[in-house]
């Protein structure tokens, strides 16, 4: 316990440290990199298969919106949705809920409360990514998505919850390297502070991925391609499967 806090003071110092880059960069990516918009289509479908359904929820940023795709069909819900009936032989309902440019805190104060109150079996919280380019402290991170997660179990209490701990910031291609790497010490200390609270409070903390390559990535450089959506919904699943056959 002594240790892991004093690891994560040791993270949040230097990160702050360096906090002058990053507003000095960042500010150029902001005004350079492109806008794309949440995928269109249906925020809900339903696959055929034996029953009962599983019935499948993914909550949370513009991952789970599918910006930059062309069709929501092609998003992190319907993904794992085809990945979970192809695996089981299951029928799966499932549910996008997600909003560009959300953190933690706007997911828990704002959307939570507004989702249909359906017997969700499996909830996918697909956030951290906008936490970290924000900047928020380590203190506004645990408090807003420890609080995120006792909203959705307080709302869905006989959901299994699954967070994936956040991307290598330093492989984004739209982040110039000493962005990316002043981002990627952020990203290290809040999965380090959410995979904790995801311990302590029912839900289980997916490992970040590490194997994409340059298709992964949409024209903006920052948000997961088709492909990209692919792969990491195979491995969110991987992951789902390995905890639940303990």
């Amino acid at each position: 316990m002594g240790q892991g806090s004093a690891a994560i003071r040791l993270a949040a110092l230097a990160s702050w440290l360096a906090f002058p880059v990053y507003a000095w960069q960042g500010i150029g990516v902001r005004l350079t990199v492109r806008r794309l918009l949440p995928a269109p289509g249906e925020a809900s479908g339903h696959l055929e298969g034996d029953g009962p359904d599983l019935k499948l929820l993914v909550v949370g940023d513009s991952s789970a919106a599918g910006v930059g795709l062309d069709d929501i069909e092609k998003g992190l819900a319907a993904q794992v949705a085809r990945t979970l009936n192809e695996r089981t032989g299951r029928a799966v309902s499932y549910r996008t809920a997600g909003f560009n440019s959300a953190i933690s805190t706007e997911i828990r104060d704002h959307v939570v409360a507004h989702i249909e109150p359906r017997d969700w079996t499996h909830v996918i919280v697909s956030v951290g990514t906008n936490d970290i380019k924000n900047f928020r402290t380590g203190k506004g991170w645990k408090k807003g998505f420890g609080g995120l997660l006792y909203a959705l179990r307080a709302r869905f209490p006989d959901a299994a919850f699954y967070w994936p701990n956040v991307m290598p910031m330093d492989r984004v291609p739209a982040l110039p390297p000493t962005l990316g790497r002043i981002l990627e010490r952020r990203a290290r200390l809040l999965n380090m502070i959410g995979t904790t609270l995801c311990a302590e409070r029912g839900a289980t903390a997916i490992p970040r991925m590490l194997d994409f390559g340059p298709d992964a990535f949409c024209e903006d450089g920052f948000h997961p391609s088709a492909a990209g959506m692919a792969a990491w919904a195979t491995h969110v699943v991987d992951h789902m499967d390995a905890c639940e056959s303990r």
